[in-house]
């Protein structure tokens, strides 16, 4: 079977990564156990995510802007490396390449501060210049890191050629607010507990809450919502079904950085070769829990074979 083509329309950024062995507090002044530099951003850790997990089945063609420094050299470069098309990756000369500052504990919870630097400089005539990699893709896979217009841009033109739209709505913005332009043009959107909670201004602690307030997205557009929920697993809502709990796969997690990306790119990449939505979401959560076994974003997404090897122990929470 050819490769399926998949869009990425997204944010890059360089990872400065701290181990600590807790999260500081206010004001305080901790010291570090290790520290790694790693590609990140969730626009590329979710197109290596989808490269990796659908293998020589799925073409993954990455747009977005990098500045024109050592940085975003590096990003490409290893984007090729993931065999991911960086055609469509264009270099700013104005603004420097996004970075994100990352402190993770002991437990693999992490803080994370981003600049976004070039990736707010992604624009509509990104996404039209790019418009021979959406003629006769399957799927567009979008995150909240680039401006709202881009977003929508792509999303329209996603539209135009028959595109499924996929929404990773990370991070959330502040205010809960969306526009609703967007929302129009989504059909899968896949927030955490915390997304979710600004998204709809409810308190979300259990999976109970965490269903109320994903159904409550239902009015915004979406015909799926997929809520991840880490180790109580994820829950999957559509139509008007009775929603479906996925619990989550039992591994030994030490950094959850990129465990949504590496969940979302795999479910993209499942869409777009052709599996059915259920077949998909298992691998997107084998693929999520493998992330967070291994420090970093790009060193944690995990492959198809390693996704698969995982279904087969079939062990979960």
């Amino acid at each position: 079977m050819s490769a399926r083509r998949m869009v990425v329309f997204g944010s890059l950024s360089q990872d400065f990564v701290v181990n600590v062995p807790r999260l500081p507090a206010k004001g305080e002044t901790i010291r570090g156990t290790d520290f790694g530099m790693f590609a990140g951003g969730k626009g590329n850790n979710q197109a290596m995510a989808a490269a990796r997990a659908g293998g020589d089945l799925v073409e993954v063609v990455m747009v977005g802007r990098v500045g024109a420094d050592s940085f975003g050299d590096m990003l490409i470069e290893t984007l090729k490396k993931n065999n991911v098309d960086t055609k469509f990756v264009s270099k700013d000369e104005t603004v420097g390449t996004g970075i994100a500052l990352i402190t993770v504990d002991a437990a693999g919870d992490n803080n994370i501060v981003i600049a976004q630097r070039s990736n707010l400089m992604l624009s509509a005539s990104d996404a039209e210049n790019a418009r021979s990699a959406f003629d006769g893709a399957v799927t567009l896979m979008l995150q909240l890191e680039v401006p709202f217009e881009a977003n929508i841009a792509a999303a329209k033109l996603a539209r135009e050629y028959g595109h499924m739209v996929h929404l990773n709505p990370a991070p959330a913005p502040a205010d809960g607010k969306i526009p609703d332009e967007l929302w129009e043009l989504i059909d899968v959107v896949t927030p955490n507990q915390t997304e979710v909670a600004l998204l709809t201004g409810m308190e979300v602690t259990d999976l109970h809450t965490g269903v109320e307030a994903a159904q409550k997205l239902k009015d915004k557009g979406p015909k799926v919502i997929i809520l991840t929920m880490g180790d109580q697993g994820c829950v999957l809502l559509q139509h008007d079904n009775q929603p479906v709990i996925y619990k989550p796969y039992s591994v030994n997690s030490v950094d959850a950085t990129a465990a949504g990306d590496a969940f979302c790119g795999a479910l993209a990449a499942g869409w777009t070769q052709g599996l059915v939505l259920e077949k998909a979401l298992e691998r997107a959560c084998a693929a999520g829990a493998l992330a967070t076994t291994k420090m970093g974003a790009e060193p944690s997404l995990p492959t198809k074979e390693e996704i698969e090897e995982l279904m087969k122990q079939k062990v979960k929470v």
